[in-house]
């Protein structure tokens, strides 16, 4: 795309301009156009004095083409549509020192594009430069090239835009060379240093080149003294300010009106007030009648110091002089008095100014505002709102749209603050998370869930909360309300995806969180729950008891007990404790599902947290336990229940483990209790002994007998002589010996022969 530039219109000459020179080929065609924009026939064309160049490889016959033949040859058919304005040379030159190095290459490129420099195309080239090493870089290019000699309207244009990028030095350096090219100084030259070295700050420097004007003979006239009184005041030297106005009329320069606005600006600004006043009145001695500009700067000067009465007075003063106020009065006024609270006051001259003509303009809607919101004057604010709309006039100030939608809200008034939010998009202005969160939050605070989520939509598709460019991002009062509806309505696929772009602005909500996995655990959609569930996890976000209830419900509902048991232990994990319900639906779901030991597992979880509850679903599980074989894993569920003060019913297991022939299990389980004397019935010894004795497995009976008589158990078991036979019909006529006669009592035998033994647990 070509460079628009300003060009300087009253000094362009005819010269030659080459047609599509971005291609090297298309050099050949050498055309006349003028950079001015008249109409010239093609009989201007044929008869310029300028050599027509032969078209190279022309099928034509030999000899020279005037430029409007050359066209037609080269343009056999008229193009469609509008045809496009030609590239000046000019632009054309700077694209080319935009895009490529400052190398001899480059130069001779331009070289050949321009056989000749004018001072109308290296004034329009400095000033279309895309930077200031551009411009310096042709600058001395053109001058040591001998292509051009710069005279006064070049060095003023190169020290303009060097001063513009801060590069004083080299505007400095070039200022003091030019007598040596020959040219002149003037005031003028000085005057736009002493500004820029100003606007960088170096105040000692803008005093140096006003008296460095002296020394090389410069005229210094009111342009150049007013220059340095906008300088120095502008950084507070109002002493040094005052010293050189003193001066000034010593060397007998007249001050004028604007001397004496520069001066009453900058007293006021370094807060002189007295000061200001007493210059005031000298220019109205001096017979310089005070203007608008310098109204505007006493009524500025005494809004910025809170004296209000003061600016009215100048205020009335101004019209009784018939110096009609501007919209800056006016303006500067309202700001005033938005400034002390007197917004009615401000509103009063809002609606003068317009009763005689004077349209208000950006500035003036920005500095009203605020002061509607702060005085709650929101119906007012609304219409004016609603004429900066009509207007088309965005205010200077974005930030004056937040506060008026909040402002609405507050008062309950949602339907100006929607119409707030449209006024920003006729307006163009963007709008961004924060301007969505504020009214996301108080339709959802109002029940208008509807028009929330119409906005969330929005929100989302245009990724509005991603932008890079956002100063106001959603508040977690707004997203988290929204989030708890969308969660509650069945909407949780939506809320998770509004969160997750929060997420990649780094947020981390818990409660947002927490909501999604309870929406997610009620919508029957327990994996995007857990997978809520890991992030917290990895973000260590804390997570509540609540929202993992229901995701193991959720889990359970779905026929999913090893998840739901997943969830319980990451629950747990987590410093939660589960009630007995919890525990008690996933241990039953578990032992539905065949999954004992993961059900035994969660039962040791259970009995280590405290929970006595569910022992009916306890003795279930050791019972599975023992008839699958299981026998280690039951001994130790046993024996952490008895070390929690809660005993199973060993009676009843060894009758189930004896009733379905599990004769090893009961005997292991039997023989457990009897070493840490357990309380065992005497018919459950019966009943292990039977069945061992039932299954051929005598050796195993009689080490179990020998076990209960050394506890003190009883000798009379029924089934005594028939063991003592089976050991002897299998050869242990030893065992059967001893067991014989510790029947007879031949053997000592401790304790007493009562039917039941009850014993202490050991310790």
């Amino acid at each position: 795309m070509a460079y628009i530039s300003v060009t300087k219109l009253h000094q362009w000459k005819p010269r030659l301009f080459i047609s599509g020179a971005s291609n090297p080929s298309s050099l050949n065609f050498i055309q006349s156009f003028s950079s001015v924009d008249e109409s010239i026939s093609a009989g201007d064309l044929t008869s310029s004095p300028i050599p027509e160049t032969p078209v190279s490889g022309s099928p034509s016959e030999p000899g020279n083409l005037t430029a409007a033949e050359a066209g037609e040859k080269a343009s056999p058919r008229t193009p469609r549509g509008k045809l496009r304005n030609p590239e000046k040379i000019e632009d054309i030159i700077c694209r080319m020192m935009a895009n490529r190095a400052w190398t001899t290459r480059l130069q001779n490129s331009i070289r050949s594009l321009v056989p000749q420099f004018d001072h109308s195309l290296v004034w329009n080239v400095l000033h279309g430069s895309r930077n200031s090493d551009h411009a310096l870089q042709f600058f001395r290019w053109v001058e040591r090239a001998g292509l051009f000699r710069h005279d006064r309207d070049t060095h003023l244009k190169i020290i303009e835009i060097l001063g513009r990028a801060s590069k004083l030095n080299h505007a400095r350096c070039i200022l003091l060379d030019m007598p040596k090219k020959g040219v002149e100084w003037d005031e003028d030259l000085f005057v736009l240093l002493i500004d820029s070295y100003g606007k960088a700050g170096i105040v000692q420097e803008s005093v140096k080149v006003f008296q460095k004007m002296k020394e090389l003979g410069v005229e210094r006239t009111i342009k150049s003294y007013d220059a340095l009184f906008k300088v120095i005041l502008r950084r507070g030297r109002y002493m040094m300010a005052k010293r050189y106005f003193n001066a000034m009329l010593n060397e007998g320069v007249m001050p004028t009106r604007h001397t004496y606005n520069i001066m009453i600006w900058g007293f006021f600004l370094s807060l002189k007030v007295e000061t200001a006043n007493r210059f005031f009145e000298e220019m109205k001695e001096r017979g310089i009648s005070p203007d608008v500009v310098t109204y505007n700067t006493m009524i500025n000067g005494y809004y910025r110091i809170k004296k209000m009465e003061e600016a009215e007075k100048f205020f009335v003063e101004m019209k009784g002089r018939n110096i009609e106020p501007t919209v800056i009065s006016y303006t500067t006024m309202i700001k005033g008095y938005v400034s002390v609270g007197r917004v009615d006051d401000g509103l009063r001259l809002f609606e003068e100014m317009k009763s005689f003509g004077i349209k208000p303009n950006a500035v003036t809607y920005s500095t009203l505002l605020p002061g509607l919101c702060d005085g709650e004057k929101m119906l007012e604010a609304q219409n004016v709102v609603k004429e900066m709309v009509e207007r088309y006039i965005a205010p200077k100030d974005n930030s004056i749209f937040m506060r008026l939608i909040t402002c609405q809200c507050k008062a309950g008034q949602l339907d100006a603050a929607a119409d707030v939010f449209k006024a920003m998009i006729r307006l163009s202005i963007p709008t961004e998370a924060g301007h969505y969160g504020v009214l996301i939050e108080n339709f959802c605070k109002s029940g208008v869930y509807d028009r929330a989520v119409k906005l969330l939509d929005k929100l989302i598709e245009k990724e509005i909360i991603l932008r890079p460019q956002n100063s106001l991002e959603m508040e977690s009062s707004g997203y988290n309300l929204i989030i708890e509806y969308l969660c509650n309505s069945g909407q949780t696929s939506k809320a998770e995806t509004l969160f997750r772009q929060l997420m990649k602005k780094g947020v981390q909500d818990p409660i947002a969180f927490n909501n999604l996995i309870r929406g997610h655990s009620k919508e029957g959609a327990p994996e995007s729950a857990f997978e809520i569930l890991k992030i917290m996890g990895r973000r260590e976000v804390p997570r509540e008891a609540d929202a993992y209830r229901l995701l193991i419900e959720s889990f359970l509902k779905k026929g999913e007990p090893a998840d739901a048991k997943t969830a319980l232990d990451g629950m747990i994990e987590n410093g939660h404790i589960p009630d007995s319900s919890l525990f008690r639906s996933v241990m039953e779901s578990l032992f539905e599902d065949g999954r004992i030991q993961t059900a035994s597992r969660v039962m040791n979880n259970m009995v280590e947290k405290g929970v006595k509850e569910n022992m009916d679903l306890v003795a279930k599980i050791l019972e599975a336990l023992l008839l699958r074989g299981h026998v280690e894993e039951a001994l130790g569920r046993i024996d952490l229940l008895m070390n929690n003060g809660c005993e199973p019913d060993f009676d009843g297991l060894l009758s189930v483990l004896c009733a379905k022939g599990k004769t090893i299990a009961a005997l292991k389980l039997l023989d457990f209790g009897l070493e840490r004397d357990y309380n065992i019935s005497f018919s459950s010894y019966e009943n292990v002994l039977d069945a061992l004795l039932t299954a051929g497995k005598t050796l195993n009976a009689y080490s179990i007998l020998c076990k209960i008589m050394q506890k003190g158990g009883a000798t009379d078991w029924s089934s005594c002589k028939d063991l003592i036979r089976s050991l002897n019909e299998e050869g242990n006529t030893k065992q059967a010996d001893i067991l014989s006669r510790m029947i007879k009592g031949e053997e000592k035998v401790h304790g007493s022969k009562k039917g039941k033994k009850q014993a202490s647990v050991v310790s």
